[in-house]
């Protein structure tokens, strides 16, 4: 008679997971379009049950990875005196370097979803902040709130996947120069200050 194949039981405290350890260990897999709850759960040390408490489904995942994304590249402090343009440089290199260490995450990011806006909402609420603090009238400051996150989103996605444009390699602190430049909105027509 063969003999029963033997169990381990896992002795001591549970495995610990926080909103960090889940977006980290989500990231490591490489392709977040692929990923499933239940490889999660396994990468994680813990049963679905446990990971159903932090986020209940792959929607929550991504509004849990984008604001912790949030979190990494907005510069602690606002702008100083004033002068956006080397905070927003700071926020822009922060999310050029966050965003494309993770494969698809800016092209996931630049397709329109509702949960995006929702995990977005206190980098859009710091960069209305900047410039509104810049004396630029508050529908102005949305306006360049909307250039900027939409610049920036769609020129990463590119790099993840590029356009066959020419043979000089896109360099992105010519492309951030250029939008900070163009920076705030203005009405058509009004004096650049």
């Amino acid at each position: 008679m063969a003999d029963a194949p033997t169990t381990r039981s896992r002795r001591g405290r549970p495995a610990q997971i926080s909103r960090e350890l889940i977006v980290d260990t989500a990231i490591s897999t490489g392709n977040l379009d692929t990923l499933t709850m239940r490889e999660l759960a396994a990468r994680l040390g813990v049963t679905h049950a446990a990971l159903y408490r932090w986020v209940a489904n792959r929607d929550q995942l991504f509004d849990l990875i984008n604001e912790v994304m949030v979190e990494r590249v907005l510069p602690a402090e606002g702008p100083r005196d004033h002068d956006w343009r080397p905070w927003l440089a700071r926020l822009a290199w922060g999310m050029h370097d966050c965003f494309l260490a993770l494969p698809g995450y800016a092209t996931r990011v630049s397709r329109p979803h509702r949960h995006t806006v929702q995990s977005f909402e206190r980098l859009r609420s710091s960069v209305v902040t900047a410039f509104t603090d810049a004396e630029v009238p508050p529908h102005l400051a949305e306006q360049s709130w909307y250039i900027f996150i939409t610049s920036i989103v769609s020129w990463l996605a590119v790099q993840e996947h590029p356009l066959d444009l020419g043979d000089s390699t896109p360099r992105f602190e010519l492309f951030l120069d250029t939008l900070l430049r163009g920076l705030p909105a203005q009405e058509p027509g009004a004096e650049r200050r």
